[in-house]
């Protein structure tokens, strides 16, 4: 990786391809391309700095910190570990929430500890069972986010775990969305406390900026920070364009804005070594913040401070989560639509095809756009070798 300026891009080199994100999404393409294909790849961010949202770095207390709010990596896709595992050696580590519900913490997602916890129950995984089939509400059609969990766990322990933090999340009761937001989220009849069951769950041993320095480290790419695509495409000679950020926006918003939520974050230092029972805690309730991480459990490091970071979902700022609802998707389609009379452009990502992935997802959607660019080249070059496309 070579890092260059404005006037530097201006010079008469010709790119292979304009990468435009320098997170996950471009970062993992640029990469393919540049190693695996010889490509000469432009990677541009408009914020000073790679890694996208999983940027982290330290904090003036020296506390390792996510800039964006915690990340934490899980996946069942072997090809996706085993390719991110090229940059980085990984720290095992299993991430636990608890909600602070009726004044108590209890474990999220729902199992069999948190219903004995609340209920002053001794129930086995049988009699949880029965504990919620007696709760549930039978309902004709499953449409909304409300009734995948109404239907699954009832109305009381929805409006204590699900209403109020959807809602602070969303902007919009849960009647109002996609039944796919709470569809993410399990309820379990045993006692495991994990907030994910992926095969693969760790975090990037020096960090996930150090990770990305591995990963965009080729000769071949050259990157390029504060500069916004609107403002430089014109001014860089690139043969094909590869965008990550919002499809609208790159069309100027032809159809109109696609909405999204974003977050504030308000970081806390405190003179203690731990101040929360785990990394993450969830508040269903009054609180005008949705949860509160501790980094700390997620990094491992030894510190006699500790960070915590509250998040406040917002109409306003950058652009985090698309909101899944019918006539947002309706938007969408018609900007992909669009995209697809457009060539040697390709989008990718969560904000490039507005969809609520999670990491390892976007690694793989980038590792297969990768494929498939590979398998329109007329002509492509792997490990310095050529070779002839012949179409099937």
């Amino acid at each position: 990786m070579k890092k260059i300026n404005y006037l530097h891009a201006k010079s008469s080199i010709m790119y292979d391809y304009l990468i435009v994100g320098a997170g996950f999404a471009g970062s993992v393409v640029a990469e393919r391309l540049a190693s695996q294909a010889e490509k000469k790849i432009l990677l541009i961010d408009k914020r000073n700095h790679i890694g996208g949202n999983t940027y982290d770095h330290y904090d003036e207390h020296g506390i390792m910190i996510h800039k964006y709010g915690p990340h934490i990596f899980h996946t069942n896709a072997k090809h996706v570990f085993d390719y991110l595992s090229q940059f980085t050696k990984w720290r095992w580590y299993e991430h636990e929430v608890l909600a602070r519900v009726d004044g108590q913490f209890v474990p999220i997602p729902i199992n069999l500890n948190t219903i004995n916890k609340m209920y002053g129950l001794n129930l086995n995984s049988d009699e949880m069972e029965a504990f919620l089939a007696s709760k549930a509400v039978k309902l004709d059609q499953i449409k909304t986010s409300e009734d995948v969990v109404v239907s699954k766990i009832g109305r009381e322990l929805y409006e204590k775990f699900f209403k109020g933090y959807t809602k602070k999340q969303w902007g919009l009761d849960p009647s109002e969305l996609d039944a796919t937001v709470t569809a993410r989220i399990p309820t379990r009849t045993n006692r495991d406390n994990r907030y994910f069951t992926d095969t693969y769950q760790a975090m990037p041993e020096g960090g996930y900026t150090k990770m990305f320095e591995q990963m965009i480290s080729h000769p071949k790419i050259h990157l390029m920070l504060n500069a916004d695509f609107k403002e430089v495409q014109n001014a860089i000679s690139y043969k094909k364009l590869i965008y990550t950020g919002p499809i609208d926006s790159y069309f100027d918003y032809c159809y109109g804005k696609l909405p999204y939520r974003s977050i504030e974050f308000k970081f806390e230092t405190l003179d203690k070594e731990y101040i929360q029972p785990t990394a993450t805690i969830n508040y269903p309730e009054v609180h005008p913040y949705t949860r509160s991480t501790e980094f700390k459990y997620l990094t491992g490091q030894t510190h006699h401070k500790t960070t915590v970071v509250y998040e406040y979902p917002q109409a306003e700022g950058d652009p985090y989560y698309p909101i899944p609802r019918r006539e947002n998707a309706l938007l969408y389609k018609q900007y992909e639509n669009l995209a697809s009379t457009i060539r040697d452009v390709y989008f990718t990502g969560r904000l490039g095809t507005y969809k609520y992935y999670n990491m390892d997802q976007v690694v793989a959607q980038s590792l297969t756009l990768f494929k498939r660019i590979m398998e329109t080249e007329p002509e492509k070059s792997l490990n310095g070798k050529k070779h002839v496309h012949v179409p099937a």
